[in-house]
């Protein structure tokens, strides 16, 4: 487990330096070394900074049926699905995320879910999930500039 997730820490570097190609092999090492959640969702990651937005979601999945309380995968299916203008079926699995046991930081479910309302034309949901990512956060500038776009709408 322990070079498992020595893989995965390296993975995650090559991410933030923008090798994905090289992200994703050692995202797959570190997943055949010992599967786990985390190494799911950031291969999941990973391919939606390469627009592979399908299989962003296939891992997630894979991350969920490891361990279900683990609220990053269903906020990144959520937040991936608003990236395709799939809303409505964003939303539960943001409601998901915003209920796991096992997720930080806790607004980012919130502010996703308020964007997901907000694409329905949803407003007063809109307004209070935002609300709610900024009680949370209260320095969360999206959520605040989100807030007032709805704010704008309904006006």
């Amino acid at each position: 487990m322990s070079r498992a997730w020595e893989v995965l820490q390296d993975a995650y570097q090559a991410q933030m330096e923008g090798d994905y190609e090289r992200a994703v092999e050692l995202y797959q090492s570190s997943l055949e070394l010992h599967p786990t959640a985390e190494a799911h969702t950031f291969l999941g990651w990973t391919y939606h900074f390469q627009g592979k937005l399908e299989e962003a979601i296939m891992q997630c999945k894979l991350a969920i049926e490891i361990d279900p309380e683990f609220g990053n995968a269903y906020n990144d299916i959520g937040a991936y699905l608003i990236e395709q203008g799939r809303f409505g079926e964003a939303v539960p699995w943001l409601e998901r995320a915003t209920e796991a046991r096992r997720y930080e930081p806790r607004h980012f479910p919130y502010y996703n879910l308020g964007r997901a309302y907000f694409g329905q034309e949803m407003y007063s949901s809109a307004r209070r999930c935002f609300e709610r990512a900024l009680e949370i956060e209260p320095g969360y500038a999206q959520a605040r500039q989100a807030l007032e776009s709805v704010r704008r709408m309904v006006n």
